[in-house]
């Protein structure tokens, strides 16, 4: 029963299509041998739409391929642009981040000439290329040494102008530098803004202590500043040493943290700004 319904729905759909196709033949024929345009006016009606929708469904598949190429060279070309899109973004990225590095190269370089414009002392410019830590002692390796006028006692800077360290020896290419952390590290300071003298002493952790010995009634308290005092006539004065945590702790700068470094050349009778 089933198979009868559907041989006869294609049956019915063969029939249509081929009086469809016969229509426009039975059109020409009377026009040449029977040329009555009454009927040729009335026929017009059914035969036109009739051979518009027969030719577009015999010109689907034509259509369907057409566009279907176009849509390729289409896909084709928006990828190719995609692609040189994308070469080009990478390109402007190395570009923004090679500008970038040389931004901030200028910025460091710029900071370090105004850093050694305004020291009072020969300086100079140092590299830290090793930083050594074993029980309570931190000393660090600079890329500078006899060769480029280190000696033993010279003091090194950051290049925010921070106490890093002394020099402890130097040889041809190279010095040590004895961390602001080491265990031997004890340096005449006074708190910023007042006349009260003591020492700062390393002990091998990240916040060495101080005490206060030219006023006794002094109460140290946290956040005020440390520089560095010429009363033991080892250091200049006035270079900015660290602030303290509490009343015995400072907090100072951490050798780990040093990639290039200040050695000063000083007087020791002359005040560091």
């Amino acid at each position: 029963m089933i198979q009868t319904s559907v041989y006869s729905k294609i049956m019915t759909i063969i029939k249509s299509a081929a009086a469809a196709a016969v229509l426009p033949v039975l059109f020409i024929y009377i026009m040449i041998a029977k040329p009555d345009y009454r009927i040729m006016n009335g026929l017009a009606h059914i035969v036109l739409p009739v051979a518009n929708a027969v030719g577009d469904v015999i010109t689907w598949p034509v259509r369907v391929v057409g566009d279907m190429f176009d849509n390729l060279h289409e896909l084709s070309t928006l990828r190719a642009e995609n692609e040189e899109l994308r070469v080009r973004l990478d390109e402007a990225m190395a570009t923004r981040t090679q500008c970038e590095i040389s931004i901030a190269e200028n910025k460091k370089m710029a900071n370090e000439i105004g850093i050694v414009a305004q020291i009072p002392h020969k300086a100079i410019i140092a590299d830290v290329i090793h930083d050594y830590r074993a029980l309570h002692h931190n000393i660090f390796i600079i890329n500078r040494g006899t060769n480029d006028g280190i000696a033993p006692g010279m003091v090194v800077v950051s290049t925010s102008n921070q106490f890093a360290g002394m020099v402890i020896d130097a040889g041809a290419g190279f010095a040590r530098v004895r961390a602001v952390t080491d265990s031997d590290t004890n340096i005449a300071v006074r708190i910023a803004g007042y006349e009260v003298y003591g020492f700062l002493s390393g002990n091998g952790s990240a916040t060495p202590t101080i005490g206060f010995f030219s006023d006794p009634q002094f109460r140290a308290a946290a956040d005020l500043s440390l520089i560095t005092s010429n009363i033991s006539g080892v250091l200049p004065a006035g270079i900015y040493v660290g602030k303290m945590k509490n009343q015995t702790d400072v907090d100072v700068l951490q050798p780990g943290t040093l990639s290039r470094v200040i050695v000063l050349q000083f007087d020791t009778e002359t005040e560091y700004k």
